[in-house]
C-alpha cells in the first residue's frame, strides 16, 4: 500500500496569498478561512480585496458583503492558491 505524503500547511501561512483561477485569472487574496471546528474540515476561503471580475461573479457572500470560495474548488497551494473556476460557479 503506498503511503501518501502529504505537507502540512498552517492556515496562517495561506493568509494573504494571491487567488487565482487554473486559467491565471485573479480572484483577490485570502483573507480568512472558515472551518468546521469539531473536524478541522476547511469550509470556505473569505476573499480579501477581491478584484472587479470575482465581484461579478454570483458567489456566495455573508451579510458584510465578504465572498466566499469553497476549499473543496482549491487545487493546488504554493505561491498562490489555484481554485478551478468550473468549481466555483
Amino acid at each position: 500500500m503506498a503511503e501518501e505524503h502529504q505537507q502540512k500547511i498552517f492556515s496562517k501561512d495561506l493568509i494573504g496569498k494571491t487567488v487565482v483561477s487554473k486559467n491565471g485569472k485573479r480572484f483577490g487574496e485570502v483573507g480568512d478561512i472558515i472551518f468546521e471546528t469539531r473536524s478541522g474540515e476547511l469550509i470556505h476561503i473569505i476573499l480579501r480585496n477581491p478584484t472587479s471580475y470575482s465581484a461579478k461573479l454570483e458567489l456566495e457572500k455573508d451579510k458584510e458583503g465578504n465572498i466566499f470560495i469553497p476549499f473543496s474548488a482549491v487545487i493546488a497551494m504554493g505561491d498562490f492558491l489555484v481554485i478551478a473556476e468550473e468549481d466555483i460557479i
